[in-house]
């Protein structure tokens, strides 16, 4: 389906007695619409000034193919669906148009101590439990709601370090996050809605792709979240590091390094990256099992 031509069919059949100028148009639009006229005859484009106006000429044809490509009208469905249902009613596609989720699942586990989750309705989720029982939690996170903990909260990109908490640093309490190497908006705008605990620590993959997650994080919930380095962070990289991560993620790094270039010179991550611009690589997550290189 033509994303273009229902576009360009919503605004002439909305646009009053079926004229509408062709400014009112993108330039997908026009060229799509252009097509539609010829093929069909139902639409006539005319000179005015200098521009053009678009005008139906057999509404009968223009309303055949509205319907091929919009099944229903969204004023004649439930404002309640969900929009991948409305996207498919009314473009026959549930990618066409907003499709994002209001609702995101957290997978979580206790890392050290024994943390507690909470809200402002009296609920309470005991993480440590959860973990020790069934190997880790679900939370539902949406904008409106207010979970959070005491102690730290680490997110984490990578399964293997999801899976196996033995190389967190000592802690009274923390509590794992695992958000497989993609942060979503969403979960970037719970996060920076109400403090959601005590600290927050980012440990990603040393890459482009990595640092521009945390990148975005930082933007997003400033001093609140801190990059994690492991120990002996320099040596590994220059003993483990890849440069094939590096050089295919380097646009990705550069847009990251130019977006942090504000932090304080003290700050760690700028340390990491002038190591791996100097000796262009990257560094997978999992180098922090590794022994430090003799």
């Amino acid at each position: 389906m033509s994303r273009p031509l229902r576009a360009a069919l919503d605004k002439l059949r909305a646009a009053e007695q079926g004229r509408l100028p062709g400014s009112a148009l993108s330039k997908a639009q026009k060229t799509t619409l252009d097509d539609f006229a010829r093929q069909t005859g139902a639409v006539r484009r005319e000179p005015a000034g200098r521009g053009v106006i678009y005008h139906i000429v057999q509404p009968t044809i223009v309303e055949h193919h509205w319907r091929r490509l919009s099944p229903v009208e969204a004023d004649d469905l439930d404002a309640a669906l969900p929009d991948r249902a409305t996207n498919i009613g009314t473009r026959r596609d549930s990618k066409g148009a907003r499709h994002g989720h209001a609702i995101q699942y957290l997978l979580l586990k206790a890392g050290g101590g024994y943390p507690i989750w909470h809200d402002d309705q009296g609920h309470r989720l005991d993480l440590r439990q959860a973990t020790d029982a069934q190997g880790a939690a679900a939370l539902a996170i949406s904008a409106d709601n207010r979970w959070s903990t005491e102690g730290d909260l680490w997110l984490i990109e990578n399964q293997a370090l999801f899976d196996r908490l033995d190389w967190l640093p000592e802690s009274t309490q923390a509590s794992a996050l695992y958000y497989g190497g993609h942060l979503s908006g969403l979960l970037l705008d719970w996060l920076a809605e109400q403090p959601r605990a005590d600290r927050i620590w980012f440990f990603p993959d040393y890459d482009g792709v990595g640092l521009g997650n945390y990148a975005r994080a930082r933007a997003r919930l400033g001093d609140r979240v801190s990059l994690w380095l492991m120990p002996n962070w320099s040596t590994k990289l220059a003993h483990y590091g890849n440069s094939d991560r590096w050089m295919s993620s380097r646009e990705h790094f550069n847009s990251a390094r130019r977006a942090l270039s504000e932090l304080d010179e003290a700050d760690p991550a700028l340390a990491l990256m002038d190591a791996m611009a100097e000796k262009g690589l990257g560094l997978e997550q999992e180098a922090v099992w590794l022994p430090e290189p003799e």
